[in-house]
């Protein structure tokens, strides 16, 4: 294939671009903030499975400790009546001993409700400490989340203006260009290599190797308008005054 010389070192110019919107791609794909996302979003995810998880716990303890105040206020009323009931001093001597009997029990039933009351209100109290740092930590990996969150987007934003200004710069370089070198630099370039470089002092751009003599005899004696492409990547190899031939 023949092209005008000018018409190649553009190529340059279009690779150049290229590169820079390959290196937008993957910065959009591996930068660190994307990790960090993701592991705050597993860590929030984490914290509110933690404090769903205590809250519940702390919602059934709370409704224990109404069922057993409850209980307790129940068997108080009954000494109260049974207390009413000896002091009005109008029953048989069997009745009061029933009714003493009674309240000694209601005496006993309460001290082990009060006892129960205290372990729950007890066990209560380290639950809602364990949801306290159950809040904070989710408290913590949301703030996280949202650090991380910003930088990714901030990050992004550069990338779109990047690739914008860049992606414009294409659409110039390639009208400038023509169509059978463009096609040639596109098939190259799609096999995910380089598709055109510099020859510079002997060795390509693309992949860095040193020409040897027989190819380099070869592009010595080929004309100005001969678009030549390196045996060993198959990159274009685009000729200029500092490609020392």
């Amino acid at each position: 294939m023949k092209a005008d010389p000018a018409a190649q070192r553009r190529l340059l110019d279009l690779a150049e671009v290229d590169a820079e919107l390959g290196r937008v791609l993957h910065r959009r794909t591996t930068m660190p903030e994307l990790a960090e996302v993701a592991a705050a979003e597993q860590a929030v995810r984490g914290g509110t499975d933690a404090r769903v998880a205590v809250q519940t716990q702390l919602d059934d303890l709370d409704r224990e400790v109404a069922r057993q105040e409850k209980e307790i206020d129940a068997v108080r009323s009954r000494e109260e009546r049974d207390r009413s009931l000896l002091a009005g001093g109008t029953m048989g001597s069997k009745q009061l001993t029933d009714i003493e009997h009674e309240l000694a029990t209601l005496l006993r039933r309460r001290s082990v409700l009060e006892d129960d009351l205290l372990e729950l209100m007890e066990r209560r109290e380290a639950v809602e400490m364990g949801l306290q740092h159950a809040v904070v930590e989710l408290d913590k990996a949301t703030a996280a989340l949202a650090d991380a969150t910003s930088r990714r987007d901030e990050n992004l934003v550069d990338l779109d203006t990047t690739q914008a200004r860049r992606d414009a710069e294409r659409v110039k370089v390639v009208a400038a260009l023509p169509e059978p070198l463009l096609a040639l630099y596109e098939r190259k370039r799609s096999r995910g290599g380089i598709g055109a470089s510099l020859l510079r002092a002997r060795r390509c751009g693309a992949c860095q190797i040193e020409i040897d003599r027989r190819e380099l005899a070869q592009i010595k004696a080929a004309a100005a308008d001969e678009v030549i492409e390196h045996e060993e990547c198959g990159a274009i190899l685009v000729r200029t005054a500092e490609s020392g031939l």
